[in-house]
């Protein structure tokens, strides 16, 4: 844990984007449970306001409204992804690649959070610690794929990797005490990851994949800003 000079300051606003998904949405009510924060709000498509990452216009309203409520933006949390549906599955080989299908997948995992940091980075208060965390995946770092396949997640989960490197040194100079970190939750037991779970694998609940992904955060020191964390805390290599 941080000590009290690293801590968030109390009485901010705490935001998930994605709170209606399985990691999201335990990420949003464990954060409802705990006092610090003045407002705890859920964004997602079917939110008030809604703010859906295929729509900048969406994001940028929601970044709008976030900007009057009157409190320092102190926590930001982008839940969102996606690797199977609407006929997208991980491909196998590169003979299974697709256009439309890794657009879809570049659309939701990249370009969907880099345009969330352009419209919410800037809302981060210039004094005082402030996070912002959007969750990745291990199958995302280039020094740690020994299995291939799965191109059009992994290829995305790297892009989202480099934005979060690149905003991070955009944001230091902006607000030095702000973070913004890509963290990897594990497996987790949601509709994202249940068709592809085996045996052996440690898979968590969302409460619990949403307690150590909390704890991380709470555990991030000054100078990791840029980094990539799984949820133990633990760097992953890029």
């Amino acid at each position: 844990m941080n000590d009290e000079s690293d801590a968030l300051p109390a009485g901010g606003i705490a935001i998930v984007v994605g709170s209606s998904g399985g990691i999201g949405g335990a990420l949003y009510g464990r954060l409802c449970t705990q006092s610090r924060f003045r407002t705890v709000l859920g964004l997602g498509r079917a939110s008030s306001p809604p703010l859906d990452l295929t729509d900048e216009d969406s994001i940028a309203g929601a970044a709008r409204h976030v900007s009057g409520l009157g409190a320092d933006v102190r926590l930001i949390i982008d839940a969102s992804g996606l690797l199977h549906g609407d006929g997208l599955s991980p491909e196998k080989s590169w003979r299974d690649l697709d256009a439309a299908h890794m657009a879809r997948a570049f659309a939701v995992n990249a370009i969907g959070p880099a345009l969330l940091m352009k419209h919410f980075l800037p809302l981060l208060p210039r004094q005082g610690r402030s996070v912002f965390a959007t969750l990745s995946a291990r199958v995302g770092s280039i020094g740690d794929n020994r299995l291939g396949g799965w191109y059009s997640y992994r290829a995305s989960k790297a892009a989202l990797n480099q934005f979060v490197r690149t905003a991070s040194i955009e944001l230091g100079r902006r607000q030095p005490a702000a973070l913004c970190v890509a963290l990897h939750p594990g497996t987790v037991a949601t509709s994202l990851s249940a068709p592809f779970v085996k045996a052996g694998l440690d898979v968590q609940t969302a409460e619990q994949a949403a307690e150590r992904l909390l704890d991380t955060i709470d555990g991030l020191r000054p100078g990791s800003s840029g980094s990539f964390f799984d949820h133990l805390g633990k760097p992953v290599p890029w």
